[in-house]
């Protein structure tokens, strides 16, 4: 662990549950000392370093210039991580407060568990909870849509995708109730993401659950399993979208990434007799090749480790949007010939899961809804426009779960399927 004393400077934009910082440092981050001329002081003297820092406020209370704080620099030290931030930890100095004690009341959850930042939340279920009849002996989603993705990038375009279909089909798009079931494959603490606090600010999702080790969603639960069913009967959502929270893990192995979890989401929707729809991770930008096209995360989470059958929206483009920088009918025929991939004849499969794939038109009007998200659109530091495969994609499994949320029938088989 990498420790800094930082002096708060200024602070910055602030969102639910989170404040950005300005602080100078005591001294320098590992291997970035440079030597300059501090003001007012002598030649060769170190010169201050300032950087962002981010305080989580609920946990550390809201800092204030001239606040002497302590931060973990580990993750930005050595350049890692979304965001690129100090973490403020709490106070470093007598002379600055502390924040003031939560008020008493009921929650036993633990998360983050047995870190010095543990925090303690009330379960949606447990026993003081105002839902636990509700979910006492619940063990059914009755049918619910559950798209499952990869990257937590991938969120706002598939709201815009469920809001697109909403309106064609002459439906308003603010009536579609959608949760987010956020996973602790990435950031834990919810108040990270400004995705999130952007599409509840907005009404684009109706609300956050955070599950396992994550924390700070409209409501708590220790599962994704619980998490679903709190979807569906506390929330009382049409649609829910499972994916981690920013800050993807991965090491460049089949298995060693945190996307894994994916396939095991659309085994919990499948086990709760929910409609697990699996968003593919695609992009026609990124210049490694196991994720050109789709990416090989989709590849082996829902290939190898999604033990359930789950439909599988595959971007159809017309012609305008693939003729689209970075697409192109290459990458279009590279994406249709993995996708077949995904359902190998039986005779041939490891996996007992038969998904069904299901080509879905994508065309500039979807592009349109994407550019209203109120939340930004980057996936790996790729734009809309530098990567538009990247969210058209996930765009199409929102348009898909809209569809669910309309028939009472599984999407007819793809042609191109096996049957």
């Amino acid at each position: 662990m990498t420790w800094r004393i930082g002096t708060v400077i200024s602070t910055g934009k602030a969102w639910r549950g989170a404040l950005e910082l300005e602080v100078t440092l005591n001294r320098p981050l590992p291997g970035r000392a440079v030597e300059g001329t501090a003001a007012g002081g002598a030649d060769g003297a170190v010169a201050p370093v300032t950087v962002r820092a981010l305080a989580y406020t609920d946990l550390v209370g809201e800092p204030v210039p001239g606040d002497a704080l302590l931060l973990n620099v580990s993750a930005l030290a050595r350049g890692l991580g979304t965001g690129g931030y100090a973490l403020v930890v709490g106070p470093a100095a007598g002379t600055t407060s502390l924040p003031p004690d939560p008020p008493v009341g009921p929650g036993h959850l633990v998360k983050a568990r047995y870190t010095p930042l543990q925090t303690m939340v009330l379960g949606v279920d447990e026993q003081e909870s105002p839902h636990h009849a509700t979910l006492a002996d619940a063990d059914s989603l009755d049918g619910l849509p559950v798209v499952v993705a990869d990257l937590h990038s991938a969120l706002p375009a598939v709201v815009a995708g469920l809001r697109h279909a909403a309106a064609v089909s002459g439906t308003a798009p603010d009536t579609l109730k959608v949760a987010y079931v956020m996973t602790d494959g990435g950031a834990l603490p919810a108040a990270f993401s400004r995705t999130i606090a952007a599409l509840r600010e907005t009404g684009w999702l109706t609300t956050c659950v955070t599950v396992g080790q994550a924390y700070g969603g409209d409501l708590e639960a220790v599962t994704v399993h619980t998490g679903l069913l709190a979807a569906r009967h506390v929330a009382g959502c049409d649609v829910a979208i499972v994916t981690q929270g920013p800050g993807n893990l991965g090491t460049g192995t089949r298995w060693g990434y945190s996307g894994v979890a994916a396939g095991e989401a659309v085994n919990a929707a499948a086990a709760l007799g929910g409609r697990p729809v699996a968003s593919l991770r695609v992009s026609g930008a990124d210049p490694r090749d196991r994720h050109l096209g789709i990416s090989h995360h989709s590849l082996t989470a829902y290939g190898r480790v999604a033990l359930a059958p789950a439909d599988i929206p595959v971007p159809a483009p017309t012609a305008d949007v693939e003729n689209l920088p970075a697409w192109g009918a290459d990458l279009t025929h590279r994406i249709h010939e993995q996708a077949r991939s995904l359902v190998p004849p039986a005779e041939t499969s490891r996996n007992a899961a038969r998904h069904t794939l299901v080509d879905i038109p994508a065309d500039t009007t979807l592009l349109d809804t994407l550019r209203t998200s109120p939340a930004g659109l980057r996936t790996m530091g790729r734009s809309l426009d530098r990567d538009p495969a990247s969210f058209v994609a996930a765009a199409v499994a929102g348009l898909h779960a809209h569809h669910l949320t309309t028939t009472d029938t599984p999407a007819a088989r793809n042609p191109a399927q096996p049957a």
